[in-house]
């Protein structure tokens, strides 16, 4: 965006733009009250509409701090900063991170305080190879050609990289549209069919890594959950066969007890398909494990799953005993399970 034309309205421009665009990550530091507390808190209060002028505030004060240490020094002392100015690029910065958090899967709570409900596009992963491709050409570009004007001696007229970094920001909104279109093809074609004889209440589609005609689909019914891959090209559920239906556990007092935990209270509000296992333990003491997944990141590749688990990303558990208390907060699986206290 600095790039793109904002850099040449203000001095420290670039600077502010992506320390504001950054900043709504600052959440991180919720980890220091644990695992379960920084579940709880990440992309909450920083990602919010009512939390981005703090961020932009806090950004523009320590760019600021920075720009008195150094001397009040610029490239072009012809290009004064404009203070004002640079706290609105700071709150464009910070929107466009909560829009790309938008477009993925995870989501995001603008209205908090206001409304705890998650919104997400789902038509990005988390990770999109194809959309930082771009925006890295962008950059790269520009200072490509600037090298080879310094071989040749072409004089420098001011800051490089706005066609580049125009094409780069226009190829993103292009990335969106297509994925939103393939999306909505993905969609219909789940809501347009049967399941074991059954119409679902409710279908989504989530996106692959890169490829914006493959989707992860999952279909709720009054009984079931189906798991199937769309091909949204043609488009067409489960074209290599691999359905496959996962039942709706019975709610027990086990379940139950699990839920009204803490874990488990922020659990549900973030899931959109939550399921539950429940594992007896074998010791002395008895006790339960009730593990806690979101179907949609049940099909997830290996990328982001922990251990090379694919079934168990994104999913975490609460341990109960056998008179069905909260014993501690389960991450993980195996010989890599944690159990760490609740927060209270």
């Amino acid at each position: 965006m600095g790039r793109a034309g904002l850099n040449r309205k203000t001095a420290l421009a670039t600077l502010t733009l992506t320390l504001a665009a950054e900043a709504p990550d600052l959440d991180v530091l919720s980890r220091f009250g644990g695992r379960t507390f920084a579940f709880a808190h990440h992309r909450g209060f920083t990602h919010s509409f009512l939390g981005l002028p703090l961020d932009a505030a806090v950004v523009v004060g320590f760019v600021y701090l920075i720009w008195r240490v150094r001397g009040r020094k610029l490239k072009d002392p012809n290009l004064p900063p404009r203070w004002g100015l640079l706290f609105l690029y700071a709150c464009l910065a910070g929107l466009s991170h909560i829009l790309l958090d938008f477009t993925n899967n995870y989501g995001v709570r603008p209205f908090w305080p206001f409304s705890e409900r998650w919104y997400s596009w789902d038509i990005v992963f988390i990770f999109d190879p194809i959309l930082f491709g771009l925006l890295l050409l962008g950059l790269i570009v520009p200072s490509f050609f600037s090298l080879i004007d310094q071989e040749i001696g072409v004089r420098s007229r001011g800051p490089r990289g706005r066609i580049a970094a125009t094409l780069a920001l226009l190829g993103v909104i292009l990335l969106w549209g297509l994925r939103d279109f393939e999306h909505r093809r993905a969609v219909s074609a789940l809501a347009t069919r049967t399941y074991e004889s059954m119409d679902p209440l409710r279908v989504s589609a989530y996106p692959s890594l890169a490829d914006p005609f493959h989707w992860y689909g999952v279909v709720e019914t009054p009984s079931f959950f189906v798991l199937a891959p769309v091909d949204s090209l043609r488009p067409e559920v489960d074209p290599e066969g691999r359905l496959e239906i996962r039942y709706k556990p019975e709610e027990t007092p086990i379940t139950l007890a699990a839920k009204r935990s803490y874990l488990g209270r922020v659990y549900l509000d973030w899931a959109q398909y939550p399921i539950t296992q429940t594992e007896a333990l074998n010791r002395a003491d008895g006790g339960y494990i009730v593990d806690f997944q979101d179907l949609r990141f049940v099909q997830l590749p290996s990328l982001l799953s922990p251990h090379g688990e694919p079934r168990r990303a994104l999913s975490a558990g609460v341990q109960l005993d056998k008179n069905l208390h909260v014993v501690a907060d389960v991450y993980g699986s195996g010989k890599n399970q944690t159990a760490v206290p609740e927060p209270h």
